[in-house]
């Protein structure tokens, strides 16, 4: 922070050429000017055409943000989930089946059966995972 200050209080000639070039340089990135004429040139309208041309200009942004940017990490995200999926159900195959695992206390406590299906199953059952050895 020391050495920053130090060097643009030595360097005063420096931003003073620069000054001309950042004045040209920001004049053209300002918006167009206006064409109003008589009573419609006043201030409320000039804001007004002014933030419409903000507005298109910070529209026209987020549209190539959008197609250019978020697409195509949308893809890499999908096709890495995909692979990420395929691992999982690679490893999961290479594990014991259902009947071998343990059940433990805790898992699928039933105080009474569900009023759909064999009244075992939740609504969220999915065969491949889930397993309920009933008691014997």
């Amino acid at each position: 922070m020391i050495g920053l200050r130090a060097f643009q209080r030595s360097t005063p000639t420096i931003r003073a050429q620069f000054a001309g070039k950042q004045q040209l340089v920001q004049r053209r990135w300002a918006s167009e000017t206006t064409n109003f004429q008589g009573a419609a040139d006043n201030a409320f309208n000039r804001e007004r055409q002014a933030v419409k041309d903000h507005a298109s200009g910070t529209s026209d942004l987020w549209r190539k943000m959008s197609i250019y940017i978020v697409i195509p990490c949308l893809c890499i995200a999908g096709v890495n989930a995909w692979r990420l999926w395929n691992e999982h159900w690679e490893h999961v195959a290479h594990g014991p089946s259902l009947e071998e695992k343990v059940e433990y206390p805790y898992q699928n406590i039933r105080t009474k059966n569900f009023f759909w299906g064999d009244g075992d199953k939740t609504a969220f059952w999915n065969p491949k995972v889930n397993y309920h050895k009933k008691d014997e």
